[in-house]
């Protein structure tokens, strides 16, 4: 055993949640910095004996690093077997569903999700639980305090293993197996979707162009789509996994994912685009000149889910998060199932999916799921969208169109304001939250206001509570702005307002999205002074 003393605990200027922690490269890499946030996980989890453990990442600059220490710290913490993605990689849908498939303890997955990568880039860990989603609360505060007083590092004196080469080898007395990292969720893939169709679909001269942007999703989306469903060669772009994501900016989005956008609005424009971010839980759908949103995309999914063979038994209720559009609350009100509202996090997903209670789930930050897994899953939605597409006929843009046709559109966008200060943005949020019990029955730049809130949450499961989840300023006709601060940058803060009008006229579905939403953007304006308190004249990125 080789005990290390290590440094002050990582976590002293941001508290952990569901994303883990996100740091600079360089801030992982100061001596027992990483360590001591396993050495944390590990005090607070119980005995590892006769234990499972899986770990792999999305292949980012100190993925490799990070794999060789984690190792011989498990090895130290006493579990039986660690199941290790091929070369240290494995999607964060890969991770869930390895943990579900082998009923592992849990894991631990390497990754920043969306943030950039390289030397000069991000880094993140955090933990997944037996269910395969993310840490509950309960463990990261726990987590939180221990590594306030974690003084010794204990981990196995070992040279690093090989990982490139699958098979089993031993790390101490703990047995460690390189495993394929797409191998459990392509299985998993083939018993949800129609692989069938989907090859009869891409052998009638279908055309997608699915940009891995350098990231984990690529293997995968190479393995699913070019070899199981015979999709041509090419189809997947970008599709080797570089420890910079090749310079991209990892974030499936109309603005990180321009290069997609412009071949989809080509004169000679392939059917159907499509995205996965740097771990692959997130996507981006994109028809022939025609780019989906995210809440539109959850609401399509649902209203077709019974065309899908995983879902042909019926969706129990569906779940979306407080700043994603009421799209999938009408399709879901005219099925008849509950539409449940949560905070940001996929861990209110996963309590009410273990209940039964959803099916289907989704954020507007490009992540959809189902209880497949319990985590966001990028390469999913894009089968999803096929398996659709294959089976109707019909186009993306068609599919969406019928969707506003018959519920109404939700006019949608979200305004970034990235890399301001810590203080700017909590002095916005505390004047913004003074204000709420004034706003009700008040007109701001012409908008009459219904009531205003700081959304909070009681989860139907265990009870638990969640305030101050951001604060919602709604019109009498349910058109809204919401304003929440972000954890998953790492330079100073992000804050994010989502505007969003209900438009039941179809006649008005093509207005521009900046044009439909202005008095919003006055509205969020004048309530919360954004380019005073944020120094800024313009969002860093809208979406």
């Amino acid at each position: 055993m080789l005990t290390i003393r290590t440094p002050s605990h990582p976590f002293k200027d941001q508290r952990p949640g569901t994303s883990g922690l996100r740091k600079k490269v360089a801030v992982f890499q100061q001596p027992g910095y990483l360590e001591n946030f396993v050495q944390a996980l590990f005090d607070v989890l119980p005995d590892a004996a006769g234990q499972t453990l899986v770990l792999g990442g999305d292949g980012r600059f100190y993925n490799r690093v990070a794999t060789q220490i984690i190792l011989r710290m498990a090895a130290a913490k006493g579990y039986a077997r660690v199941l290790v993605g091929q070369g240290g990689i494995l999607s964060t849908p890969a991770v869930s569903a390895v943990i579900r498939h082998h009923g592992a303890s849990g894991g631990i997955v390497l990754s920043a999700s969306h943030n950039p990568g390289g030397p000069e880039g991000d880094f993140g860990i955090k933990y997944n639980i037996a269910n395969g989603g993310p840490a509950p609360e309960k463990i990261t505060e726990a987590m939180f305090e221990r590594s306030k007083t974690v003084s010794e590092i204990h981990s196995i004196d070992s040279p690093d293993i090989a990982l490139d080469a699958l098979g089993t080898i031993y790390l101490g007395r703990m047995e460690v197996t390189v495993i394929d990292p797409v191998a459990i969720y392509l299985d998993l893939m083939q018993k949800l979707f129609d692989f069938n169709g989907m090859r009869k679909l891409f052998a009638s001269g279908f055309r997608l162009r699915f940009d891995a942007m350098h990231a984990v999703g690529g293997p995968y989306a190479k393995a699913v789509l070019e070899g199981a469903l015979g999709a041509p060669p090419g189809t997947v772009v970008n599709a080797i996994p570089l420890e910079d994501f090749g310079g991209l900016h990892p974030d499936p989005n109309p603005v990180n994912a321009e290069d997609l956008v412009h071949h989809l609005f080509a004169v000679d424009a392939p059917d159907m685009g499509a995205a996965s971010d740097g771990d692959a839980d997130r996507n981006m759908v994109v028809g022939r000149r025609f780019v989906v949103s995210p809440s539109d995309s959850l609401a399509v999914l649902l209203a077709h889910a019974h065309r899908v063979p995983g879902y042909r038994g019926g969706i129990s209720g569906v779940a979306r998060s407080m700043p994603t559009s009421q799209a999938v609350d009408k399709v879901a009100k005219a099925m008849g199932i509950p539409c449940y509202e949560t905070p940001t996090g996929w861990k209110f997903f996963g309590n009410l999916m273990d209940a039964g209670l959803v099916s289907l789930c989704g954020e507007e930050s490009y992540g959809t799921g189902s209880n497949h897994i319990r985590e966001k899953d990028g390469l999913w939605a894009v089968l999803f969208w096929l398996n659709l597409i294959a089976v109707t006929g019909e186009s993306v843009e068609a599919l969406v169109r019928a969707m506003w046709k018959e519920h109404g559109r939700c006019v949608y966008s979200r305004h970034d304001y990235e890399g301001i200060s810590l203080s700017s943005a909590d002095a916005l949020m505390r004047d913004l939250r003074a204000s709420l019990h004034s706003l009700p029955g008040k007109s701001l730049a012409g908008c009459s206001i219904d009531f205003a809130d700081d959304f909070s949450y009681t989860d139907p499961v265990d009870g638990s509570v969640s305030e101050r989840q951001g604060v919602r300023i709604v019109l009498k006709d349910g058109s809204r702005a919401v304003f929440r601060l972000s954890g998953t940058g790492t330079d100073g803060a992000t804050l994010r307002l989502y505007l969003e009008r209900f438009e039941p006229d179809i006649s008005r579905h093509d207005l521009p999205a900046e044009e439909a939403l202005a008095p919003l953007a006055a509205l969020a304006e004048a309530a919360a002074n954004v380019r005073l308190q944020t120094g800024m004249d313009c969002p860093s990125v809208t979406t």
